[in-house]
């Protein structure tokens, strides 16, 4: 999102968007629809992020992902439709839910004159992160995610995988209720990426954080997320699980991408491919 950051003198006022916590679903989208110009983005778009899942939202270039994103998290207004965090319509109470929200960008865009501590310092007290509390919060995602001994050390110098992890943890620092996360993977090594895998699964499972993950790898999606949204041409084809999905696929035991092939009517596997692959 543009600008996360509540006011330091808000953190009161978030607390009855929080409290919804225990609500059923971190997140509701209900058709809602986007349009640039004469360009139809989204066209009465209705899906639910459960508290404690991950749900995968899939589509090639153009299918809308990114619009729904920025729409979740306030960045731009629906032309209609309604958009819910734990509850609270986003566009009535938009501060608390970007305090209730963490996001993690495809290319995420640090202060790279900061070191790392130095910049996840400085948005746990854009969250009114007490000091004496944020230091139990942080140090454990810089050692579950191989950051420590780095954290030092000038962002200007990490590689794209490592800015991935810090903006990983600036968005877990703050416990939100809802992750949004935009192709987060990416840049990741394979152990980093299961290490980051079963870290999304543990906050899922232990502290019921529910996870909007946008990816066009389709194997992923399939290894991540209990349950996936495909978007196509700006609508929802299909949602459900693996399972639900292949009996609507009539696609028996195959694997993501041979449902997401049978279901968009794509014969071609190898320019699907590519084309997710861009």
């Amino acid at each position: 999102m543009n600008d996360p950051r509540p006011p330091r003198s808000v953190p009161g006022s978030w607390e009855p968007l929080r409290s919804e916590a225990s609500s059923k679903w971190a997140l509701e989208v209900e058709n809602v629809s986007k349009s640039y110009g004469p360009t139809p983005a989204l066209r009465s778009v209705s899906f639910q992020v459960p508290t404690g899942q991950i749900v995968g939202l899939l589509g090639p270039n153009g299918a809308g992902k990114s619009t729904t994103m920025k729409a979740v998290l306030g960045i731009l207004q629906p032309d209609s439709g309604s958009i819910r965090v734990l509850g609270q319509e986003v566009r009535e109470h938009l501060l608390e839910v970007k305090a209730a929200a963490g996001y993690v960008p495809e290319s995420p865009a640090l202060y790279e004159f900061l070191t790392g501590a130095e910049y996840l310092d400085f948005v746990a007290d854009l969250y009114g992160m007490e000091p004496s509390s944020r230091r139990g919060r942080i140090d454990p995602f810089l050692d579950a995610l191989e950051l420590r001994g780095h954290e030092d050390a000038l962002i200007s110098g990490y590689s794209h995988g490592m800015k991935q992890k810090v903006a990983l943890i600036a968005a877990l620092a703050h416990r939100p209720r809802l992750l949004v996360l935009d192709e987060a993977l990416n840049g990741l090594d394979p152990r980093a990426a299961r290490i980051v895998k079963d870290l999304l699964r543990r906050l899922a499972s232990e502290e019921g954080v529910g996870v909007l993950f946008s990816t066009h790898v389709l194997e992923i999606a399939q290894a991540i997320c209990d349950r996936v949204v495909i978007l196509h041409q700006g609508s929802v084809l299909a949602e459900g699980t693996m399972e639900s999905l292949r009996n609507r696929a009539g696609t028996g035991g195959t694997g993501l991408e041979e449902v997401f092939l049978s279901l968009t009517g794509t014969e071609d596997l190898q320019d699907v491919v590519r084309a997710l692959a861009r």
